[in-house]
């Protein structure tokens, strides 16, 4: 079965062969005529370009190269210039500003400072004249143990051979004892009594009630205290009334 096959396609071939040998070669005039075995031959040419174009070209660019090289210093020598400008521009106005902060910063700082002195301030005094009208309301009561003490002390001076009462003078000494212990307690909390007899007028503390000449004393002393003063923690909390000589 292979032998039969292989002489039938044998057959075949051959019987092709003869058919393309007989018909006659027919070309159209589109068709491109085949090449002749000369030509077919001939070993391909080869074409060979000279780079006479480009070196010209190179050369003109090498030539147009310089003429712009000696364009870009100057204009390098500008750009330098205007940018340097604009930085120096930049930098002023950047210390401008840094000024213009530093001068509010320092502005809040101080007004911050001042803030904070002017509450301690305020706390203080409200903390120091806090019972001040408690400390009004109080003096007069203290007042009041002066009175009887000098009502007292004149009573207990007696002509000679006499004996003093002892219940008036123990009654002095528990009245006086009491006025003593008051002005301690008060005067832990700030308030003090002074006694301006034989000092120098002064308006700020002193309230002259009268004026008397008197020769024997200087001019504007205080020779007489109607009423004795109080102050709160420095500050006059009652003017004490006086008597002032007035020799003029």
């Amino acid at each position: 079965m292979f032998r039969r096959a292989l002489l039938a396609s044998s057959r075949a071939a051959s019987s092709s062969s003869r058919i393309i040998a007989q018909t006659p070669s027919v070309r159209s005039q589109f068709s491109p005529a085949p090449l002749s075995p000369l030509r077919a031959a001939l070993p391909s040419r080869t074409r060979w370009y000279s780079d006479k174009a480009d070196t010209t070209a190179k050369k003109e660019g090498e030539e147009a190269a310089p003429k712009s090289e000696t364009k870009k210093p100057e204009d390098a020598a500008e750009s330098p210039s205007n940018g340097e400008a604009e930085l120096k521009k930049k930098l002023e106005a950047k210390e401008r500003e840094a000024i213009d902060w530093k001068d509010k910063y320092l502005r809040s700082v101080a007004d911050f400072r001042n803030l904070q002195d002017r509450t301690q301030r305020e706390v203080k005094a409200a903390r120091d004249f806090a019972i001040q009208r408690f400390a009004k309301d109080l003096v007069e009561s203290i007042d009041n143990l002066d009175r009887a003490l000098t009502m007292g002390q004149e009573k207990m001076e007696t002509k000679e051979g006499k004996e003093v009462n002892a219940d008036l003078n123990n009654f002095y000494e528990g009245v006086k004892m009491t006025e003593i212990s008051m002005l301690q307690a008060l005067s832990k909390h700030g308030l003090d009594r002074f006694n301006p007899h034989g000092e120098k007028f002064n308006p700020n503390e002193h309230e002259a009630t009268f004026m008397t000449p008197m020769p024997d004393k200087e001019e504007n002393t205080v020779f007489h205290v109607q009423q004795k003063g109080y102050k709160l923690n420095g500050r006059v909390l009652r003017a004490a009334k006086v008597g002032v000589v007035k020799n003029q």
